[in-house]
């Protein structure tokens, strides 16, 4: 080869070369480049919405790019869910799912237009909300216990935000462990469930705490118990249904983000570092648990398990409900 083709030669290479790495930090980028979408699978001014806003708020700010908060509304969660698990997977559409999209849905719908295990990639769970056992004024128990001996001579009905809602397939889950008869009646939405119970049309409620919360601080119903693990803070002095007398009973709601399955790992942990930064940062945690809901988080890993655990925990439930949507 003469000087010159050889000169020719190691220009050429050296272009390709220089193409080659330039091209490749344009592929590297630091994500995000444009804002990104979070898929609230529930109408504006909802438990979710409420949870979504001030998580994509913190995001905004860590991330620098604005997180918009996206209500896709209807059918129990399943359009927004569907709409999150149908996007491109490259990070710019979230999901931010709750126990119904993510765990009661599949054994509640005959026909699911997602799968929620096969069609999202977990990124951290946000926070948890325990299901609140209240009575009204009237009703002569003061407590689980007393409950459970008043729900063995006489029918009790309890009212829920709907069937095979969190609420109704916790009752459903309480009457089966207490080993009790209790008559569901499902309303659309809580506001209803609520207005009949304070109202006396119905004995007894199971909703998320955050629901009745303002009418149990009023005085306007009682509360027996709650389902969590532990006491709910906003309701220290109200016993968890397992320690007042129902022994391993757990029944919560709670939210986590998703992204559509394939979305790539490095984003997916990104996203997870500034959730667990926003969960533990001390406004979020006042703004959800003076409400009744608690901010956590979790590990990719922790939330892949859990999910798995959590869907044979409410498939169970939806099961012995008989409760099922076409």
């Amino acid at each position: 080869m003469g000087l010159a083709h050889y000169r020719y030669a190691v220009h050429l290479f050296t272009g390709v070369v220089i193409g080659l790495t330039a091209g490749g930090a344009v592929a590297q980028d630091p994500y995000p480049t444009r804002p990104v979408r979070m898929v609230v699978p529930f109408p504006a001014g909802g438990p979710t919405d409420i949870v979504a806003r001030p998580l994509a708020q913190k995001l905004s700010e860590a991330l620098g790019q604005q997180v918009i908060v996206d209500n896709r509304g209807g059918a129990g969660g399943t359009i927004g869910a569907d709409v999150a698990a149908k996007a491109p997977a490259d990070g710019y559409t979230l999901l931010m799912g709750t126990v119904g999209t993510q765990a009661i849905n599949s054994s509640l719908y005959k026909k699911l237009p997602y799968d929620p295990a096969r069609d999202f990639a977990a990124v951290s769970l946000v926070a948890a909300a325990p299901v609140a056992l209240v009575a009204h004024p009237s009703v002569q128990a003061k407590s689980v216990k007393e409950l459970i001996a008043l729900a063995k001579t006489q029918r009790l009905a309890f009212g829920s935000a709907g069937s095979g809602s969190p609420g109704h397939l916790a009752g459903v889950m309480f009457a089966e462990a207490a080993g009790i008869e209790l008559m569901h009646v499902g309303y659309k939405g809580s506001a209803p469930a609520l207005n009949d119970l304070i109202a006396g049309q119905i004995p007894l409620m199971f909703d998320p705490v955050q629901s009745p919360l303002a009418n149990i601080k009023a005085g306007k119903l009682k509360p027996l118990g709650v389902s969590g693990a532990k006491r709910a803070a906003v309701l220290s002095d109200v016993p968890t249904i397992a320690e007042a007398g129902v022994p391993g009973y757990e029944m919560t709601a709670w939210w986590a983000v998703y992204a559509p399955r394939g979305t790539p790992k490095e984003i997916v942990a990104r996203l997870n570092t500034e959730i667990a930064k926003a969960m533990k940062s001390a406004d979020m945690r006042d703004k959800l648990q003076q409400i009744g809901i608690d901010p956590i988080g979790s590990s990719v890993a922790e939330l892949e398990t859990f999910g798995v655990s959590e869907t044979a925990k409410w498939k169970k439930a939806v099961t012995l409900s008989g409760a099922t949507v076409d």
